[in-house]
């Protein structure tokens, strides 16, 4: 009787999620419109944890390494706090490090760039001169081209009709804009504020969700999640860890080659290669980009040269170093960090490139202990089944040519 009623509540069960999914697929849209929203008024708060998470790394660090000696009562009632601001001073430091070194001389090259665009346009104007006392065909093309009759009065309209309508549309771009910037901002302090609360209190936080888990959850599955979680935020911390590593070694390494080589603003595009190769694969082609265009100005054939170092540098790092440091920070071998960094860039972009590493190193582990773990057992029955004297599943129905073979022997 007891097995019919669960029988029946399975069945239920099972209809109503079937019914469930059927009325999410008929109402696809309307379900990802709400999803997207639900997540749009999270966004800030999610935003706030992946700041908490980042800066847990070093102020776990002060904590446990720089501060370890505090350990009376009051000495452990501001070490949190002291240790917290450490953090938020260590990421201003390298925020303004990298800001202080690149922006000045990006403002120059800008401002030489503008100063030499007059000259230019005369030294064009001048080769335009000489093209056309060279070559009198050219002359006889620009004349036609004089005395082509423009329509004034219809350009005339056209500038009144954007007038009109245009700058009504820009209006409204330039408000859209303006909030979207100011909404932008608001979400960000909130974010922050949001991470302060987070890193003040984690221990109580995580006090609290193992209590709902243990109240909502059986044992088995509570034991489950918390082991997840746990390898989840060590493969993300490794992660982030063996990145920013990742990241110094390959400005470490500009910085010395520019150096020997005797190229221009040698430190600036070492910081600058370090600060965008913290975004993984394609930050240090960005870099790349910006200090060739900053040596192009005083010197295009550098700039060249330039940009067969960086391909020879991104060669090494690439094969060598980065799957290496990444490999052994997040357990993930070569070729899966390739195809996490690729599906990541494929479906969110930058921010699936670093979300994917640490979740596919993650799912790796989990499928790498479930595998062993059925293998063990798989070699456990082999060995009980063979001391009782049987034949092994696996080889109780032998193959056909075996069967061949002992049908010839039996023919003879």
């Amino acid at each position: 009787m007891e097995s019919g009623k669960e029988k029946m509540r399975q069945i239920r069960h099972l209809l109503v999620w079937a019914a469930l999914l059927v009325l999410a697929l008929i109402y696809s849209r309307e379900v990802f419109r709400g999803i997207s929203f639900f997540f749009g008024i999270l966004q800030p708060f999610l935003w706030g944890g992946a700041i908490a998470f980042a800066l847990n790394i070093p102020m776990k660090y002060y904590e446990e390494k720089l501060l370890a000696r505090w350990k009376g009562k009051g000495a452990v009632k501001i070490k949190r706090p002291v240790c917290l601001a450490l953090a938020i001073v260590s990421l201003l430091l390298v925020v303004s490090l990298v800001v202080g070194t690149v922006m000045p001389q990006l403002t120059r090259t800008f401002t030489e760039v503008g100063a030499k665009v007059p000259a230019f346009l005369e030294e064009v104007v001048e080769e335009l001169d000489d093209l056309t006392r060279k070559y009198p065909e050219l002359a006889g093309q620009v004349d036609k081209l004089e005395q082509l009759e423009l329509d004034w009065q219809s350009m005339l309209d056209n500038v009144v009709d954007f007038l009109k309508n245009g700058a009504g549309d820009m209006l409204t771009s330039t408000v859209t804009v303006a909030s979207s910037i100011i909404s932008g901002v608001v979400n960000l302090v909130i974010a922050f504020i949001f991470a302060l609360y987070i890193l003040a209190q984690k221990e109580r936080l995580e006090n609290q969700g193992r209590r709902v888990l243990s109240a909502y959850l059986p044992g088995k599955a509570e034991e489950k999640i918390l082991e997840v979680l746990s390898m989840l935020h060590g493969n993300f911390s490794s992660f982030l860890t063996g990145q920013c590593l990742e990241a110094v070694i390959l400005g470490i390494m500009f910085v010395i080659a520019m150096s020997i080589f005797q190229m221009p603003y040698a430190l600036m595009i070492g910081v600058l290669i370090a600060f965008m190769a913290l975004i993984p694969i394609v930050g240090a082609f960005i870099g790349c980009g910006v200090g060739a265009f900053l040596i192009l100005m005083d010197n295009p054939l550098q700039a060249l040269w330039f940009v067969i170092l960086f391909l020879v540098l991104q060669q090494i790092e690439g094969n060598l170093i980065y799957p290496r440091v990444m490999g052994n920070s997040v357990g993930l071998p070569a070729i899966w960090i390739l195809v996490a960094v690729s599906l990541g860039g494929s479906l969110f972009g930058i921010a699936g490139m670093l979300f994917f590493i640490p979740l596919m190193s993650t799912c790796y582990s989990l499928l790498r202990e479930n595998v062993n773990a059925r293998n063990r057992e798989r070699g456990a029955r082999y060995v009980e089944v063979k001391k009782v004297g049987k034949q092994p599943p696996d080889k109780a129905i032998p193959d056909r040519q075996s069967q061949g073979k002992k049908g010839m022997q039996h023919k003879k």
